[in-house]
């Protein structure tokens, strides 16, 4: 495996981790504020009231698709890194498809799409180039 890559990568996965807890706090912390809920595109305080189950349990799993990928960044660092390679692979590929799946469901939402894809395309991209 290439090091610097894999370094790159891994820098890459963990500035995504952090996209990805912020998301989490907006959605399962601070999610019936105004400036929160408006800045997921809601109209009202009701609305934020109505979605708030369904936005706490997305904030949760965003929180679970940043631990994947700092678990596996540090376990590239021990005698468990072809563990940690995969975790941490498998953890931003599935933020990239999630980003994906957001995008493609509304296409006004490209913006968000890229805010949480980004990060993890470009460390998908260097981990599986370290390999090379």
């Amino acid at each position: 495996m290439n090091p610097a890559l894999l370094i790159i990568g891994s820098i890459f996965a963990v500035l995504a981790a952090l996209v990805h807890v912020a998301i989490f706090y907006f959605e399962s912390i601070v999610w019936t504020k105004p400036a929160t809920w408006k800045r997921f595109g809601l109209a009202s305080q009701a609305d934020a009231d109505t979605v708030r189950p369904m936005a706490y349990n997305q904030g949760f799993y965003n929180l679970f698709l940043a631990i994947g990928a700092v678990v596996g960044v540090v376990l590239l660092s021990t005698d468990a890194a072809q563990a940690g390679y995969a975790v941490a692979l498998f953890s931003t590929l599935s933020m990239v498809a999630a980003a994906t799946v957001l995008v493609l469901s509304n296409s006004k939402l490209a913006r968000a799409a890229l805010t949480q894809g980004a990060l993890p395309l470009v460390a998908v991209l260097f981990l599986l180039l370290a390999l090379i």
